[in-house]
């Protein structure tokens, strides 16, 4: 497929120096990825006022590294102004992506990488054991080692030393700057790596039943969800005259009728879609493998995105970002942030959540109200206990009658 290339009527010799004649052939390279004309001209402009820059503090070209850059985003925005920072970062971007080019011809010394940060070894064997024994996704184990880093100075360095009371006293000192929610990852985070140390035989054994529980009730609310006439709206909100909305119709149709998650929805392949069964297979948490039912509705959304809206890159991810360079979501944060959009395009305020997660919910009890099992449904929704499927019986409020018990009244003692 042709990419555009803007034909910028510029001249090439005026305070640009060297690399001045370099700009055009960055300008392929950057067209390469599927940028929008308007790109384009952003990343032209960019380049040029970095190569005069250059010309005017008398940096040549085999000098130019990351402190070059470092010293032209601190003459580019010395305003404070939010406005004009927001613009010169961009810039900066555009020219950190014109510096990469010139390394990768080889005109100037490669970047270096920034130094990785230290990792303890035995946090380093921690995180292999939650991928192999534990099966939990990258994000998760990156979590759980980025706590334990930050525990281990109180905890110390010998394992075998480690007491019930050194790990209420790390805990409890630990969860006093977080949230219930932030001081419950601690504490999986914690019991995860005494059970890793245990096993390894360097700490006591059971020692992770000393970790405390953080109080709040489990499954105490009701369950979040939108009424089917809003699902629907929030449906045909899309502009399926847009490429993004035709993504974007085909994603909430998956999450609404099959209840996925917003990480299936990210790590969906092209080879997880059987056409022909009409199926799908996800790969859910525990990297557990289903198959499911690929619904008309769905499925002829995802077929109208392969076929004419999605970008054509060699990548097997089913769903890409919408603007240059073309690549699959970074993570799961950036479908909710795709489902709240939705919610405000269909003008749904009174949403009680605006997150991924309220489909899901949505897609519960919609199955339940029409008729399904709970066994089913977890079957669908993929839980490992039944007490998570059983939450929500609630919303099936005709259900609930028939076994409500009248009010007993005063009862004499």
């Amino acid at each position: 497929m042709a990419r555009f290339r803007p034909k910028l009527q510029l001249p090439r010799d005026q305070h640009m120096g060297e690399l001045g004649p370099l700009i055009e052939r960055f300008i392929d390279d950057v067209a390469a990825d599927g940028h929008s004309a308007s790109s384009l001209v952003d990343y032209c402009m960019a380049a040029r006022q970095f190569a005069k820059w250059t010309q005017q503090v008398r940096i040549d070209l085999q000098d130019i590294g990351a402190g070059s850059i470092e010293r032209y985003a601190r003459h580019r925005c010395p305003a404070p102004s939010r406005q004009r920072s927001t613009r010169a970062s961009g810039a900066i971007h555009h020219v950190r992506r014109f510096v990469d080019f010139l390394a990768e011809q080889q005109l100037i010394r490669p970047i270096m990488p920034p130094p990785a940060r230290l990792v303890d070894a035995r946090i380093l064997r921690f995180r292999e054991w939650l991928r192999i024994h534990r099966g939990l996704t990258d994000r998760t184990i990156e979590l759980h080692g980025g706590i334990m880093m930050r525990l281990l100075p109180a905890l110390g360095p010998d394992p075998a030393s480690y007491d019930a009371s050194l790990i209420r006293c790390v805990i409890t000192d630990a969860a006093k700057a977080h949230s219930p929610a932030g001081a419950k990852n601690i504490v999986s985070a914690l019991r995860s790596y005494l059970r890793f140390l245990s096993a390894a035989g360097e700490c006591r054994p059971w020692l992770d039943q000393a970790v405390p529980t953080v109080p709040q009730w489990r499954l105490s609310a009701l369950p979040r969800y939108l009424s089917p006439p809003d699902i629907e709206r929030l449906i045909v909100a899309c502009d399926i005259g847009t490429s993004l909305g035709v993504r974007d119709r085909a994603i909430l149709l998956l999450l609404a009728r099959l209840g996925l998650r917003a990480g299936d929805i990210v790590a969906l392949r092209l080879r997880d879609i059987a056409w022909e069964e009409g199926t799908i297979r996800v790969d859910g948490k525990g990297r557990r493998a289903v198959l499911l039912p690929l619904p008309q509705d769905a499925g002829d959304a995802v077929l109208a995105y392969l076929d004419g809206a999605r970008p054509r890159v060699a990548c097997d991810h089913v769903f890409l970002r919408g603007q240059a360079p073309f690549g699959p979501f970074r993570d799961s944060s950036a479908i909710s942030c795709l489902v709240d959009a939705a919610l405000t395009r269909a003008g749904i305020e009174s949403a009680p959540t605006r997150g991924a997660n309220l489909l899901r919910h949505s897609a519960a009890t919609g199955m339940l109200r029409a008729g399904a099992t709970l066994d089913g449904i977890g079957a669908v929704l993929r839980h490992r206990s039944a007490d998570t499927t059983a939450h929500y019986a609630k919303v099936d409020v005709a259900m609930l009658q028939t076994i409500i018990q009248p009010w007993p009244g005063e009862v004499a003692c």
